[in-house]
């Protein structure tokens, strides 16, 4: 047997029918069919005030790449600050639901066309590059439009203990610290509107210290760069790296702790300027739940295997495929029998013809039969656009906003 991670906070203290957003899972199965995902906004609702309790003043911006889903986003969005999007796709769906002053473009490699939506909007351009700098402010100059720039930095610090390190080595995100400050003063130079710093160090850490000592060096850094360039920031956008807990031993973070050390930190730096957190997953993650029936149950050399309708295809994350080095187990129950005795040992696996396609290896569960439901917790980010839905050509799971 093989331990899974902890059920969110809203999910862990039902007991009985599996609820998401007032209804049960089987009712969300019967309307919307099998494989779903069902995303309640007022668990989302609820990490947001939390944010704001701990870190007031602090702008709150939403990196929709956790979950673009255009119903989700227009009920999440009035909740944020701002709206960082990563493509021009994601822009455009962000301008229907805010203003482009509210939208920030970031992500190595955009495309001419690309520049040109975010100029022609009124978007904010992280630029990546002196390249991408160039290209913009020479797109500007042929539409008679200021652009809205801000540089991304890779820093020279890394967030310790992250899923993702983006800083403290070589990479295609951001300029080098150790040259954004030539680029700021071109920018100025240019008569670009000069709209401050993006600073990203790493993602879905769980260490609060680490990212409390991040967060101090972030700051410095952006201090030091504004006396090396001579250019006040209007914004300063802090990243985020938040992680949420996936796994056996994963505790969350302590934002209540991280606000009380960055409040210290801004109290004691010489920027005069506003501040944003830039976060995904901590806001959405676990706000989400993948439904998937059993359609059969067999057993093979001693081992008993669940195979469910759905799978890596629409969860590509909870099959420990997607940026894990050693495969965990997602928090994983039977959606009638929350809180009941765990006394079936089982392997869930997807309908994909490969062995990779195992949604819980060996994991303790209530016992289940076919047509029962499978809830797959912690799916409110990086799920169905995170996961290869042509593998195979099945169809793609639902999506439905509570």
């Amino acid at each position: 047997m093989k331990p899974m991670g902890p059920l969110p906070p809203e999910f862990a203290s039902q007991a009985g029918s599996l609820t998401i957003g007032g209804r049960s899972a089987d009712e969300w199965v019967a309307d919307h069919g099998s494989p779903v995902f069902v995303y309640d906004p007022s668990i989302v609702a609820a990490r947001v005030a939390r944010f704001r309790a701990a870190m007031p003043g602090i702008d709150l911006h939403y990196a929709m790449k956790a979950n673009p889903l255009p119903a989700f986003l227009a009920a999440v969005s009035p909740l944020m600050d701002g709206l960082d999007v990563a493509s021009a796709g994601e822009l455009a769906t962000a301008l229907r639901v805010k203003p482009a002053g509210a939208i920030s473009f970031a992500g190595p490699g955009k495309r001419d066309d690309e520049l040109t939506a975010a100029i022609t909007a009124g978007a904010t351009l992280n630029v990546e590059s002196e390249g991408e700098a160039t290209r913009a402010l020479a797109i500007g100059d042929a539409l008679g439009i200021t652009p809205r720039l801000a540089v991304r930095v890779n820093p020279d610090i890394e967030l310790r203990g992250s899923g993702m390190k983006m800083g403290g080595r070589a990479s295609p995100f951001g300029v080098d610290a150790e040259r954004a400050a030539a680029l700021i003063r071109r920018i100025v130079a240019a008569g670009a509107d000069w709209r401050g710093l993006h600073i990203f160090a790493g993602s879905q850490a769980l260490d609060t210290a680490a990212i409390v000592e991040t967060q101090a060096a972030t700051l410095a850094l952006a201090a030091r760069l504004t006396e090396e360039a001579g250019a006040m920031p209007p914004l300063v956008n802090l990243g985020g790296g938040f992680g949420v807990p996936y796994f056996s031993g994963d505790t969350p973070v302590d934002v209540e702790r991280i606000g009380a050390a960055l409040a210290a930190g801004i109290a004691e730096s010489p920027l005069r300027t506003r501040h944003a957190i830039e976060l995904g997953r901590w806001l959405v993650a676990e706000a989400g739940v993948y439904l998937t029936r059993v359609v059969d149950r067999k057993e093979s050399r001693g081992e008993t295997f669940l195979v469910v309708d759905g799978g890596l295809h629409h969860q590509l994350a909870a099959s420990g495929n997607f940026g894990t080095v050693v495969r965990r187990n997602y928090p994983l129950a039977v959606a009638d029998r929350i809180g009941a005795l765990a006394d079936d040992v089982v392997s869930v696996v997807g309908c994909l013809c490969t062995p990779l396609d195992r949604l819980g290896d060996r994991v303790a569960l209530p016992r289940a039969d076919v047509g029962d439901v499978i809830a797959v917790f912690l799916a409110g980010a990086y799920g169905a656009t995170a996961s290869p839905g042509g593998f195979l050509g099945h169809a793609p799971a639902g999506e439905v906003v509570a």
